[in-house]
């Protein structure tokens, strides 16, 4: 290779060895000045609202199903078989008690009625022209008694044509709701066929569910329940009347019995409700606003703010065991303590140890 060559070469080597070196100058100059803009920046701050964790009485409870019954119901059924001759029986209609509600033919037995107070009648005077003999001693002793029993069969044989027409005739036992019913004049009934169902109409009602052994061993007559029905935003409040005396060999549990003083605050009879059931007694606990409890992999935790070593206020992940949830707030089982502040809204956006502007603080006045 000639001289020229090797000096071209070296000046080519030389360029580019500067053109790098001065590239690399360049870069560590503009990463000083950006990593100096940074620290000149001031850090960045997440605005929350703090609010601090309460204690509160609150008495566990567990949830069970329960159903709603009027203080009285009754499958109406007819006790003699017959013809219908008059029928009210309107679906949803609301009766007072005596109302007439299916009427049996009884033309046979008013047409018996008749002719047993003719035998009546006819026996009435036997027995008066037998007792007048018998005063005179026109007439046996034998006489007489015979003309009393002939009046008192009769007598009886009308009783018992009056009670088969009476009981030809359905009315209601108290104030009832008629439910639905397939029923029409001249319909032949055997006896015993169900005609409808009839649910008392009363100011109160009946609720009732079942626990599990453990719970029922704490429950008395007098505790109080809450029963939730359509509108679950309002609980009503139920008083236990009654525990089964048993406990269920196949289930284990108990059937109970709550008062619901006001019966227009639960579904018709029959509907399902949900009864929450209290187990021990009242205990202090630990609340704090729903939004503040966060979910994760490794279970529910919460961000407290604490001081940090700067001494300014920053979030600090904290795990806790959560229970159950009372309107807006959360119970706190374990790991956290009354009047620590946790971040109750906006804690989505906060991560352990960034610094934490309390929103919800009003600001100082001027002076």
């Amino acid at each position: 290779m000639k001289a020229s060559q090797w000096i071209g070469s070296l000046v080519l080597i030389a360029i580019v060895a500067g053109t790098g070196i001065g590239l690399a100058a360049w870069k560590k100059a503009d990463q000083k000045k950006a990593a100096d803009e940074a620290a000149m920046m001031p850090e960045p701050m997440e605005a929350v609202i703090v609010k601090p964790a309460r204690e509160i009485e609150h008495r566990r409870t567990t949830t069970a199903v329960g159903t709603v019954l009027a203080l009285r119901s009754v499958t109406l059924k007819n006790e003699l078989a017959g013809t219908v001759a008059r029928v009210d029986l309107t679906p949803g209609k609301v009766v007072d008690a005596g109302a007439e509600l299916v009427a049996m033919d009884v033309s046979v037995e008013e047409a018996e009625l008749k002719a047993q107070e003719a035998q009546a009648a006819l026996a009435d005077a036997t027995l008066h022209r037998v007792e007048s003999l018998a005063s005179s001693s026109a007439s046996s002793k034998k006489d007489l008694d015979q003309a009393k029993a002939e009046h008192d069969v009769i007598l009886a044989q009308m009783e018992r044509t009056k009670a088969m027409i009476a009981r030809k005739v359905i009315h209601a036992p108290f104030r009832v709701r008629i439910g639905l019913s397939d029923l029409h004049p001249g319909q032949y009934l055997e006896e015993g066929t169900v005609l409808t169902t009839l649910q008392g109409v009363d100011e109160a009602a009946h609720v009732d569910f079942t626990v599990t052994q453990s719970v029922a061993e704490v429950l008395h007559e007098g505790d109080t329940v809450e029963v939730i029905g359509a509108n679950k935003d309002t609980p009503v409040s139920a008083t236990i009347i009654a525990l089964d005396s048993r406990i269920d060999r196949a289930t284990r549990n108990a059937n109970i019995r709550a008062k619901v003083a006001d019966a227009k605050l639960l579904p018709s009879p029959g509907a399902s409700v949900q009864v929450n059931v209290p187990v021990g007694g009242p205990r202090k606990v630990v609340a704090i606003p729903v939004s503040a409890m966060r979910r994760g992999p490794e279970g529910d935790h919460v961000f407290v703010v604490v001081p940090g070593k700067d001494g300014k206020p920053r979030a600090a992940i904290r795990m806790v065991k959560g229970g159950a949830v009372l309107g807006d707030e959360v119970i706190v089982e374990s790991g956290l303590t009354a009047g620590e502040p946790v971040a109750a809204s906006g804690s989505f956006k906060l991560r352990d140890g960034v610094l934490v502007a309390d929103a919800g603080q009003a600001p100082p006045q001027a002076h």
